[in-house]
């Protein structure tokens, strides 16, 4: 293939960014450095040290969202945006804390995330930092699939990278404005300046805030009120043209409360702990109505430097980066008025991470990168569980019976009577109160190295042969301090003692994991610019560690059995290699690993002016890690493995331009088929590997979480400065429990906008779920308090509101 056909193929074989503005051709001179990658369709420019062609030439499926789009459909953080690309998902669980997506039937609430998010080339290490405010951004990438081979472990289900405005090529102030209802309001400012050709920074800060939607029946506040702020700093030198350095620097800070869960019922049942008629099945979401206002805190602080050497052939890029996260979750886990758990979750979390990628550039028929990477990650978690007087008022009532019953029988056997030993009895004032809690101290350090390359050889002038393989190492470890206690004190009117039970754990474990990610792909481009077709293999992997959720559990189970021996006096609970070893294998979950089996294309058609983008993959899984209540007592979620399970089914996009580009539309669909092939569960409900006893099994279930469904479509039209569009995204079904007995029918809301542009300002009014659709994006079952009882986070209802976007 000579240099022409090459150049040809990077100028009109680019990737369509949905909404996009008409395709570009590139000059040699455009594509000469290499350190950037372009997308044709709204000629932004971002860095990109693995790559060196867009992301429509490569073989995987993908979406790409431009700073227009994003503005078009009003989205402010990836769970808005996921509602638009096929096959993921991030719904809105309560709080900025539950980031959890979802990319072809792999996703998990808690944990190690199945999906991996860059920011501006920084690997996000943290879990609980992926849901944050977006703003001043240029565009945004989803890939699906396993991204192991360049981007390690967690990218077992896609990687997101997210790019913010670069001030060498944007220069200006910023200012967008925006008001809405449920008292919706967001201010964010923006400067960017280029002093010099070698220099260029920008300065940005938001505030928005939500007074709310969802009611609290105990309190006067919105249950979904929020507030966050944040500032952005960034830093380009570029004293010559071989040599940049790109620093940046993000602080955000939220508080809101959360997790609204109110009751439903989408069983008959007994409305009543005494009734005996059953109530029909009433699927309408009640008000939450908790003991405490949940809610969540997070202060959040990344930032990293990049630097990038270029010579003729080859361009060297090292990222460096610090991340703090410091956060405090209260929760209500009964999600009832009674007070009988509360969850107390303090994290602090400090990270390193390091990356050398050195890779060729130009137009070889070899194109290749090779990199190492490192990273570790301190972790120090908090999670004291307390219990209310739901659980402690009937433990003290049934030990004051137990004891009333115990000198009665004493007092008939030496000849009183009945009627004499209870009124004596009754005369005495015999009673007995109980405190219980579990505080925990966890700190779970890991650290990952790997080393990767990935090579593209291109044979004659329509064949790529791409491989790629990544050698990654990973060290998890727990060092855990957990007590469990219990003080009982109780007597009768003239005297009173209190005594203690307590089981008190504390030790050390860790394990270490290697894995070898391959992939292979090969791609055929077709003559005349029309696209290409390709195959994809690759395997994904997400690290195992530990699930100290579990200990509230464990150390309450050991208490409970125990109660007696505290009778006679104060009592700690032994423990010995035995017990250790079986909490061990309690707290320990593996490592998830998927092979991904992938055809797909990306055509250009109708001159150019219309984009078909489609994949179909089939995707093996081996101890698919879930997330699930904890079956024996619902102190709160674990994380368990499931045998086997598997993926299978299709991603469509169509996207395009008309009417001498004076309409944008776009099309999205997947279908995806994700269940079970092994899954056995015990008596408890649990997965435990430490017991044999099971009661049977969800093999043929689909995977929880997971909408089987995911639809989009959007469309705008341009009619000289003014601009007004239509979109809408359903999805569904989505089961809520791995036995798959209840779940969120398939839903659809619509949304719109219409902007006017006044040269430098830009009015906007917009809507969303117009309409009104109730439906629900969390669901779950809990058997703290007797029984079960199931509750659901409400979506947020129709919404309208108007932005003032402001640029000199």
């Amino acid at each position: 293939m000579n240099k022409k056909i090459v150049f040809v193929l990077l100028a009109l074989g680019g990737q369509l960014s949905g909404l996009a503005t008409p395709l570009f051709s590139l000059d040699t001179e455009a594509l000469s450095d290499s350190s950037k990658v372009v997308d044709l369709d709204e000629v932004v420019v971002v860095s990109q040290p693995k790559e060196q062609v867009r992301l429509r030439l490569q073989p995987v499926s993908s979406n790409v969202f431009g700073s227009e789009q994003l503005q078009q459909l009003h989205v402010h953080d990836l769970s808005q945006l996921s509602q638009y690309v096929p096959s993921f998902v991030m719904p809105s669980y309560g709080s900025r804390l539950t980031s959890s997506m979802y990319v072809r039937g792999i996703g998990s609430r808690i944990n190690n995330p199945a999906v991996g998010v860059y920011y501006d080339n920084i690997p996000l290490m943290s879990k609980s930092a992926f849901n944050n405010h977006f703003y001043m951004l240029d565009r945004v990438d989803v890939l699906r699939g396993p991204q192991g081979s360049l981007y390690g472990m967690n990218t077992e289900g896609g990687l997101v990278r997210i790019y913010s405005k670069n001030p060498m090529n944007y220069q200006g102030t910023d200012i967008r404005l925006g008001i809405g209802t449920g008292l919706y309001s967001n201010v964010e400012v923006a400067h960017y300046h280029r002093p010099s050709e070698k220099l260029a920074f920008s300065v940005a800060g938001f505030y928005s805030g939500l007074k709310g939607f969802i009611n609290n029946q105990n309190f006067d506040q919105k249950n979904d009120l929020t507030n966050e702020a944040g500032g952005k700093l960034r830093l380009i030198w570029q004293p010559n043209k071989q040599l940049k350095f790109d620093w940046t620097a993000d602080y955000q800070y939220v508080n809101q409360n959360g997790f609204g869960y109110g009751e439903f019922h989408p069983f008959a049942y007994l409305p009543t702990l005494y009734s005996s008629t059953f109530m029909p099945a009433d699927e309408t979401v009640q008000d939450p109505a908790t003991t405490i206002m949940n809610g969540y805190k997070r202060n959040m602080f990344t930032t990293g430097l990049n630097i990038g050497y270029e010579t003729d052939a080859l361009l060297f890029t090292s990222t460096t980066s610090y991340q703090y996260l410091n956060d405090l979750m209260l929760m209500d886990q009964d999600y009832m008025t009674g007070d009988y758990l509360r969850l107390e979750q303090r994290q602090k979390m400090n990270a390193i991470t390091q990356e050398l990628v050195l890779r060729n550039h130009g137009a070889s028929r070899w194109q290749h990168a090779t990199g190492l990477f490192g990273s570790y990650q301190w972790l120090n978690t908090n999670a004291p569980v307390l219990f209310g007087d739901g659980i402690t008022g009937p433990i003290g009532n049934a030990i004051a019976n137990a004891m009333k019953n115990s000198m009665i029988q004493g007092m008939i056997r030496k000849g009183m009577s009945q009627a004499a030993a209870q009124a004596m009895v009754d005369r005495m004032g015999v009673t007995m109160t109980a405190e219980m809690a579990v505080p925990g101290d966890y700190k779970t350090p890991s650290w990952n190295f790997a080393a990767f390359h990935e090579s593209n050889f291109l044979f004659g002038d329509n064949w790529k042969l791409t491989l790629g393989l990544r050698f990654n190492i990973d060290k998890v470890k727990i060092d855990y301090d957990a007590l469990a206690y219990m003080n009982m004190t109780g007597g009768t009117a003239n005297a009173t003692a209190t005594y203690h039970l307590t089981s008190h754990v504390q030790d050390s474990r860790s394990k270490s994991y290697t894995q070898l990610l391959p992939k292979v792909a090969l791609t055929y481009s077709f003559d005349e610019n029309i696209g290409n077709i390709y195959a994809l293999v690759s395997k994904g992997y997400r690290a195992g560690g530990y699930n100290f959720q579990m200990f509230s559990d464990v150390l309450q189970t050991e208490l409970n059995a125990h109660q007696q021996d505290a009778m006679r006096g104060d009592y700690d609970v032994e423990h010995t290699a035995a017990d250790y070893d079986a909490i061990n294998e309690t707290i320990a979950y593996k490592p998830e690993e998927s092979w991904n089996y992938e055809i797909g294309t990306h055509l250009n058609l109708f001159g150019g002016s219309t984009h078909f983008d489609l994949a179909l993959y089939y995707m093996q899984i081996r101890n698919q890690q879930l997330s699930i209540m904890e079956p024996n007592s619902n102190y709160g979620r674990i994380m368990v493995n499931a045998g086997k399970s598997h993926s299978c089914g299709v991603e469509a996009t169509l996207r395009g331009k008309a009417i001498d580009n004076a309409l944008d539309w776009a099309v999205t669909y997947a279908f995806t088929n994700a269940k079970f092939d092994e899954y056995q569960h015990t008596v408890g409900g649990s997965t435990s590997p430490n017991t044999d006893i099971f009661a049977g099994d969800y093999n043929g279930n689909y995977v929880p979480f997971v909408p089987q469904h995911t639809v989009s479509a959007m469309i705008d039209w341009h009619i000289g400065k003014f601009t007004i569009g239509v979109n809408m995204n359903g999805q569904g079904k989505i089961w809520w429990d791995e036995a798959n007995t209840y779940a969120q029918k398939f839903y659809a809301v619509a949304g719109a906008h219409a902007d006017y542009d006044f040269g430098p300002v830009l009015v906007s009014l917009w809507g969303r779920n117009l309409t009104n659709t109730h439906y629900n994006t969390f669901a779950v079952a809990s058997s703290a308090v007797g029984g079960t009882h199931y509750f659901a986070q409400r979506a947020t209802p129709i919404q309208l509101g108007l932005d003032v976007n402001i640029h000199f």
